[in-house]
């Protein structure tokens, strides 16, 4: 099921709370920033015009703590083709046992939103056996997705239900593990008016929000996997290109596919290395679209301007032989040209990019540029 850009966008909601999270965020961030005066940035034409057909809200009863799985239960149905907000948050910095502290040691307020991570993190409970990972969204299941097909994810908007975000380093953590002496936490302030998030004078970041977690179930013989290492599924990519406006398709595994989403980041640099991004709560408004019998091996993603291949491995090395094979098989299979053709192609014009070093198994991607091909016209739905 497909339907136009014009059409999905003047889609009559479902959900009252559809108007709250997307006509009026980007309003309400400006008035979370401590110590700025920041005018509230207007809502663009597209967001008040972008309705969705469903809205998963950030409750405790529609979060799982760490893991995917065919076993865990859906929190929500939609249909091929839906449109739909999925409300996540990030945890990073809020303790289990005292959620409060957090908001009161940096002078946050204790909004709407805080109070729904407090009530998560109170009632949430980790995955009994153990296993450990990110504040997740979902699952949600997608109807008409079966073993064999593959799930195009556009992301339609990705928006701030909150005015900051934290990034932390510790021993053992990061990419320089032996390096890093003591814990420290830093919270960026965002400036919602000129789009860059603060961390101290004269430090100011431009703000480009992705989800670092989105997800479809491994198989059922896999059992619950935590969401720390990403996998052919999808899961922690921390591919800081899949912004508003791109796209990520993943091969899917169980019936319904069995989408997952949270980590959501402010800005990233590739590799991650300090071990976790500028971690931030975001709400994530996607198109859900299922390709029939279209198997993928790995994921994949396309911008406007490029499409991204992707490796992993635990060994950044085979991490970044597998992102060249993937490379290599797209533009062979995808485009028409010769193994020999496509890894000279891969050469000359492709950029391979470390996505993490922190997640137990690593990444790169590859940045095929769409420009190069110029007998080739690329249709494509921003």
């Amino acid at each position: 099921m497909k339907t136009s850009r014009r059409k999905f966008l003047h889609k009559t909601t479902r959900n009252g709370l559809a108007a709250l999270s997307l006509g009026g965020i980007t309003t309400d961030v400006s008035n979370l920033i401590t110590g700025h005066d920041a005018a509230p940035a207007e809502p663009s034409l597209e967001s008040m015009l972008l309705k969705p057909d469903h809205v998963v809200r950030s409750l405790p009863e529609n979060m799982v703590y760490g893991y995917f799985g065919a076993d865990v239960p859906s929190v929500y149905k939609v249909k091929d083709g839906d449109v739909v907000e999925i409300q996540t948050v990030n945890p990073s910095g809020v303790s289990r046992t005292n959620p409060e502290e957090f908001y009161a040691k940096n002078q946050l307020p204790v909004d709407a939103h805080a109070q729904e991570v407090i009530a998560i993190m109170k009632n949430v409970k980790p995955e009994p056996s153990g296993i450990r990972g990110h504040m997740l969204t979902g699952p949600v299941y997608i109807e008409g997705a079966q073993p064999g097909d593959s799930l195009e994810i556009r992301i339609l908007d990705l928006t701030f239900p909150a005015g900051f975000g934290v990034n932390s380093v510790w021993p053992g953590g990061g990419g320089i593990p032996d390096e890093v002496k003591t814990r420290e936490t830093f919270v960026y302030r965002y400036d919602a008016k000129r789009k860059v998030a603060l961390l101290k004078e004269g430090v100011e970041i431009p703000l480009r929000p992705f989800m670092g977690v989105m997800a479809l179930s491994p198989p059922a013989e896999t059992g619950r996997v935590s969401s720390i290492p990403p996998g052919f599924f999808g899961g922690n990519l921390d591919i800081k290109h899949l912004t508003k406006g791109t796209t990520l398709h993943l091969p899917v595994s169980v019936p319904g596919g069995l989408f997952t989403t949270g980590d959501g980041h402010g800005a990233q640099g590739n590799g991650e290395v300090s071990g976790v991004a500028i971690e931030t709560a975001i709400t994530l408004t996607v198109k859900f679209i299922v390709h029939k019998g279209k198997t993928l091996k790995l994921p994949r993603a396309e911008t406007p301007t490029h499409f991204i291949a992707v490796g992993l491995d635990k060994d950044l090395n085979k991490a970044m032989k597998n992102a060249l094979s993937e490379a290599c098989a797209f533009i062979r299979d995808e485009l028409g040209f010769t193994f020999n053709e496509a890894l000279s192609i891969a050469s000359t014009a492709v950029d391979f990019e470390v996505s993490q070093v922190v997640d137990q198994t690593l990444g790169v991607h590859a940045m095929i540029p769409k420009s190069i091909f110029t007998n080739k016209k690329f249709a494509y739905w921003q």
